[in-house]
C-alpha cells in the first residue's frame, strides 16, 4: 500500500510531480516522476536529489526499487551519485551534444513528439487552470505563492528563466485544485521544455512573455475567469508559434 507523502507542504516543489505510484507499475511510473523532476527542472543541475528514503516514501516504492530507477538515469547520464557526508544522487547539467546545433537536435526530438498534439494539449489544461484559479478565487497563501513564483521569473538571470517560468506555470496548475490537471499538466509541460530547450531565449519574447504573465497572475487575483483564459490562451499562442518559426 502506498504511504503517506512526509513534509508534503503546499510551497514544496517537487509537489507537481511526486505522488504515490500505482500497483504493478512501480518501477516505470518512479523512472517516470523522477524524470520529470529533471526535464522540469524541479531539482536544477548541480543539485541534490531528495534523500532515498523520502523519495521511496513519497512515491510508495521500496528503496531497492528505487534504486533500479537511479541506476537508470545515471546510465542515462542525467543524474550521477556521489558518496561521503554530502553526498547523494545530483541532477548533472543538461549540454548540447558537442557540434551540434539547436535545430538539428530539435529536429531530432520532435521525431517521436507529436507536437501539434503537444501545443494543444498544454493550452486545454494552461487556459483551464487559469479559469479555475480565477473562478475559485485563491486563498491568500496561495495568492502569494503565485506572486512569489511571478517576482522570481522577473528576477532571474537568463540562464534560468526557463525553469521559473516552469515554476510559475506549475503553480498555476497545481493552485487549480485538481490533481488530475497538475499531474498532466507535469507531463505535457516536461515534453514542452525538451522542445524549448533546443531554441534560443530572444528578449523581445521574454519581455512580451512577462508582461503576458504580469497580465495573467493580476486577473486570476481580480477573480476575472475570461480574462485570465484569454490572456494565458494568446500566452500559448506565442509560445507554439515560436516553436512553429524554428521548425520552418
Amino acid at each position: 500500500m502506498a504511504k503517506k507523502s512526509p513534509g508534503r507542504g503546499p510551497g514544496d516543489r517537487l509537489a507537481p510531480v511526486l505522488r504515490p505510484v500505482r500497483a504493478g507499475n512501480g518501477f516505470e511510473e518512479a523512472l517516470e516522476q523522477i524524470l520529470q523532476i529533471v526535464r522540469l527542472g524541479l531539482v536544477p543541475g548541480g543539485e541534490r536529489l531528495p534523500a532515498e528514503r523520502e523519495l521511496a516514501d513519497r512515491m510508495g516504492i521500496s528503496r531497492v526499487t528505487l534504486r533500479e530507477v537511479l541506476k537508470v538515469l545515471q546510465e542515462q547520464g542525467l543524474v550521477e551519485s556521489r558518496r561521503g557526508r554530502y553526498g547523494g544522487t545530483f541532477v548533472l547539467h543538461r549540454d548540447r551534444t558537442p557540434g551540434d546545433s539547436g535545430e538539428a537536435e530539435l529536429r531530432r526530438r520532435i521525431a517521436s513528439v507529436d507536437v501539434e498534439d503537444t501545443l494543444r494539449f498544454r493550452e486545454v489544461l494552461e487556459v483551464g487552470a487559469a479559469g479555475l484559479c480565477a473562478a475559485h478565487g485563491l486563498p491568500e497563501e496561495g495568492a502569494e505563492r503565485l506572486r512569489t513564483a511571478l517576482r522570481a521569473t522577473h528576477d532571474a538571470p537568463l540562464e534560468d528563466y526557463r525553469r521559473q517560468d516552469t515554476l510559475l506555470h506549475l503553480t498555476l496548475a497545481e493552485l487549480s485544485g485538481s490533481p488530475t490537471l497538475m499531474a498532466q499538466y507535469a507531463g505535457v509541460r516536461a515534453s514542452v521544455n525538451d522542445l524549448l530547450d533546443c531554441i534560443p531565449l530572444l528578449v523581445r519574447n521574454l519581455e512580451h512573455s512577462q508582461a503576458q504573465h504580469t497580465a495573467l497572475v493580476e486577473a486570476v487575483l481580480e477573480g476575472d475567469a475570461d480574462a485570465a483564459r484569454e490572456v494565458m490562451r494568446e500566452h500559448c499562442a506565442g509560445t507554439a508559434a515560436l516553436l512553429r518559426g524554428f521548425l520552418t
